[in-house]
């Protein structure tokens, strides 16, 4: 009987260059080149190209924190045949010495591999030899963003020949080494270094939202033109329920490819700027940067890379949370549900805004969510995250984002939103349509269409705030009609239709992947709060936008 392949497990700390080296042996691109913090969430696993041996790669350590990540690299060190301790070359000595008091490689088969082969000092080969002589383990250093063939290969063969301790042999007197700290840069300029962080974060969303915008409007009129009119005029002659369903105003092909023109090009931009900031090591100097004013939100810059991510996907920012103390990870996933407006959600704002003739509402509806989400924080976690302490913030090198790593990421969103966002979207479609076409519009408008006149709103948007609970680009089926109810609509009661649509709750992918994460108790107490949260503000900007409307009459008048 064949023996099952052996285990090797990377570990290491942050930004230490283990998703590089774990791409690097496997021949699989996952995480190449990534300089992001906190970059590998989900442990992966792979097999090495040219020996029976399983790798796999864990989320970065962080001592003195109590995050979910580090519970889950010390964990699979504890189960693998083989670890292999990843620290970058320039912090050898430091880094190193910090791992081994981490008692994970007493008994057990181990190696040490040092990154960044071409940044650290020219004592780093002397600091090896010493390290080789007293630790009695292999001990190689690489640069893993040009590794060669034979360095590979050279990896694999220490892995496999690396032998059990007994005991941790003691370090004395070790050689004098100088680490190399990465340059500083204006983001790490103590006074104005905040702001260019918060200028810089935000031109890296605001321009690929903007030019998503400008290239969906530029389409849409050929879309019109050369795609749906003839669709809606060939369907003429079949049967009403195909009709409804292919080509109705909640059809495949008239609403679903309405809703593509508009969604896509906001997550394939914005995926490209996100992509651009992990790829180049920008996500994690901003987090530093702003870590200060975090504080004050009940968060801190770790928090910062989830909440970003959240703007990509909230599914996704859910995982990246476990990178969050123990102190900050309920607050950081509630905010991350309110005000990270995922790009699949932004995509179908701005479809609903142009759709009703008030682009100019976008810029406020997206600021609003920001600090509506703040006050959220503030309200129902009065106390996180002022009783953890100010961590030393660790800064990552800056590299030249290479094509392969930025391709890799771009594959992934375009395969991610064709495979998992447009079938559920079209799903919405395909359940609205036939909704429609048998007459039960009006029994969901009786629902709740009676409680949304409160707020000033049509019953008619029942249906389309019921789907944006299932998937928040459900809310595209607002512009059923070719947009006509919001076209009737005034500028406050869109702008409130569309809020309560964008936050009365997570979707429920969402609060799905919290409650796996946290649990049922949290999952739900989310969602109570945010529903709340959601009605009190949407009754804030009724008074707020009547008062105005009044001013302006009287002001005109």
């Amino acid at each position: 009987m064949l023996n099952p392949p052996q285990t090797a497990v990377l570990v290491g700390f942050e930004s230490a260059g283990k998703s590089t080296i774990f791409s690097r042996l496997t021949g699989n691109r996952v995480g190449e080149e990534a300089a992001a913090q906190g970059s590998t969430v989900m442990v992966q696993t792979g097999m090495t190209t040219d020996a029976d041996l399983t790798l796999i790669d864990t989320p970065g350590i962080r001592l003195k924190t109590d995050s979910e990540t580090t519970r889950i690299a010390l964990m699979e060190a504890d189960h693998a045949d083989i670890i292999v301790l990843v620290v970058r070359g320039t912090h050898a000595r430091s880094e190193l010495d910090r791992l081994l008091k981490e008692d994970i490689i007493t008994h057990r088969r181990w190696m040490v591999l040092f990154t960044f082969e071409d940044r650290a000092p020219e004592s780093l080969p002397q600091l090896m030899a010493y390290y080789r002589q007293r630790l009695e383990v292999p001990v190689i250093s690489v640069n893993a963003r040009d590794m060669s063939e034979e360095g590979r290969r050279r990896i694999i063969r220490l892995m496999r020949g690396a032998e059990a301790q007994e005991q941790q042999r003691q370090l004395k007197e070790p050689p004098i080494f100088h680490e190399v700290e990465p340059p500083t840069t204006w983001w790490d300029h103590p006074i104005f270094g905040r702001w260019v962080a918060l200028a810089t974060l935000l031109g890296l969303f605001a321009v690929p939202v903007y030019g998503a915008y400008l290239f969906s409007g530029v389409l849409e009129p050929g879309l019109d033109r050369w795609v749906i009119g003839p669709i809606r005029l060939q369907a003429m002659g079949w049967p009403a329920w195909l009709q409804a369903v292919l080509a109705g105003d909640y059809g495949l092909f008239t609403l679903g490819m309405y809703s593509f023109l508009w969604a896509f090009p906001v997550v394939l931009f914005m995926g490209a700027s996100i992509a651009v900031t992990e790829e180049t090591g920008w996500k994690d100097r901003i987090t530093g940067a702003l870590d200060p004013w975090l504080r004050h939100l009940r968060l801190n810059g770790r928090d910062l890379v989830p909440v970003l991510t959240g703007f990509g996907c909230n599914v996704v920012a859910v995982l990246q949370s476990r990178a969050c103390s123990a102190c900050t990870r309920a607050s950081c996933v509630s905010f991350i549900a309110f005000g990270s407006a995922c790009s699949y959600q932004i995509g179908a704002t701005l479809s609903l805004f142009h759709s009703a003739g008030r682009p100019w509402l976008f810029l406020p509806y997206l600021l609003l969510l920001v600090v509506v989400g703040a006050i959220h924080l503030r309200v129902w976690f009065p106390t996180q995250a002022k009783m953890q302490a100010l961590l030393p913030h660790r800064r990552s090198f800056l590299n030249v984002p290479t094509w392969r790593g930025f391709q890799w990421r771009i594959q992934n969103i375009i395969k991610q939103f064709v495979s998992q966002a447009m079938p559920i979207f079209l799903s919405i479609c395909l359940i609205a349509s036939l909704i429609d076409y048998w007459g039960w519009m009006n029994a969901f408008a009786v629902t709740i269409g009676p409680l949304l006149t409160w707020w000033g709103l049509p019953e008619e948007a029942a249906l389309g705030l019921w789907f944006s609970v299932l998937r928040k680009d459900g809310m595209l089926v607002f512009n059923q009609g070719d947009g006509l109810m919001l076209q009737a609509l005034d500028p406050v009661s869109l702008f409130i239709l569309i809020f309560l649509a964008s936050t009365l709750t997570a979707c429920l992918v969402t609060l799905w992947t919290v409650r796996k994460e946290l649990g049922w108790s949290v999952s739900v107490g989310l969602m109570g709060r945010q529903l709340l949260t959601s009605l009190v503000s949407a009754g804030v900007l009724l008074v707020v936008g009547r008062l105005l409307e009044g001013v302006s009459m009287m002001v005109t008048g």
